[in-house]
């Protein structure tokens, strides 16, 4: 019997029982989001690249592929996940990255991991195998509900396949430092993002602002004679640091809170020690602050707040949802896994 057969077993009898599953890949995020208790559902064992057609910039695997397999792939051909995701460990898988949703610091720059997702093979909470999407980049009658599976933490279904768009690695990236404050370092990045400059990274700690070009020898040349700074050569050390959250900021045990926020919103005034990437609309909080006062005033300055690591992992996690929007994820919870069997609680404790 197949590991996708096997899984698909494995959710039809717990639909009949209503029996939680725990869904567990390599485990490398197991700290993202609520704590979920259920029986474990193993999907590392579902693990391969399916088809990669270089040429078309598209690449399929299955879900429990290690990330650094696939990414390895992709590098033999001169290509890269453009999202450039975190991996947290080396038992990170591609189904783990998909259904965390989580992106690196090219995100602001090439797009999202949802943005990548053309299509995926999945098993709901009934135990249905469901095709949803496309393979290769096209339009796709419908609602995308492959994208919509991004991010949803394993509480709608159980990811077997996906097929994804991938980008040229650029020809050249440089890394430039300029001293400053956060608050000149929001200014200077909201004026960049406004001109035709191949930023690929942005991010400000320490006094210290790291801007990363990426592309052509010549357009990168030009864009660092125009935004100016020295020239750090430990660049791609410093942007793989900061995406797997190694740089001196993420070493202690404080609560570390994850801030969406609008790129050009101002220094938020909170108790505690920031860290600015995304060019200011993505902020590292570490902080004692209470989590209704820290969202208080992210929400009051146009965004959301996420208790990331280092806190009660059985209280709010994420950013409460309006009556409205929940609503919709219950209604959408109900038609993927009427049971409630798939991470129960993982996003939300009414989920």
């Amino acid at each position: 019997m197949t590991c996708e057969q096997t899984l698909i077993e494995q959710l039809q009898a717990a639909n009949t029982d209503g029996t939680p599953l725990a869904i567990e890949g390599g485990g490398s995020k197991a700290f993202y989001g609520r704590a979920c208790e259920g029986r474990p559902c193993l999907v590392g064992g579902h693990s391969g690249v399916i088809d990669y057609t270089p040429a078309e910039l598209v690449i399929s695997a299955r879900a429990g592929t290690p990330l650094a397999e696939l990414e390895a792939v992709l590098e033999q051909a001169g290509q890269m996940l453009a999202f450039e995701p975190p991996h947290f460990g080396t038992t990170a898988t591609l189904g783990g990255t998909i259904a965390c949703g989580l992106s690196g610091p090219r995100r602001p720059y090439v797009g999202a991991a949802r943005d990548f997702v053309l299509g995926v093979r999945c098993i709901n909470g009934k135990g249905e195998l469901l095709r949803l999407g496309g393979q290769v980049m096209k339009n796709v009658a419908g609602y995308d509900l492959s994208r919509l599976l991004t991010g949803s933490l394993g509480t709608l279904a159980v990811l077997l396949d996906i097929h994804l768009k991938v980008l040229p690695r650029p020809e050249n990236d440089v890394t430039l430092v300029q001293t400053c404050t956060a608050d000149e370092a929001i200014l200077r990045c909201n004026s960049w993002a406004g001109q035709p400059l191949p930023l690929s990274g942005a991010c400000h700690t320490d006094g210290q602002l790291h801007l990363r070009l990426s592309g052509s020898a010549q357009g990168v040349a030009a864009a660092a004679a125009t935004i100016g700074g020295d020239t750090c050569e430990d660049g791609p050390d410093f942007w793989q640091r900061l995406r797997e959250q190694q740089l001196p900021f993420f070493q202690d045990d404080t609560p570390l809170w994850r801030l969406s926020v609008p790129p050009a919103a101002p220094g938020l005034s909170l108790d505690g020690e920031q860290l600015l990437d995304w060019g200011g609309a993505q902020r590292w909080l570490k902080s004692l602050a209470t989590p209704e006062h820290i969202r208080d005033v992210t929400a009051a300055n146009g965004g959301h707040a996420t208790l990331y690591r280092h806190g009660d992992s059985n209280g709010t996690v994420f950013h409460p949802l309006p009556p409205g929007m929940l609503a919709l994820h219950r209604r959408l919870k109900q038609s993927f896994d009427p049971a409630g069997i798939l991470n129960p609680g993982r996003l939300y404790a009414e989920l």
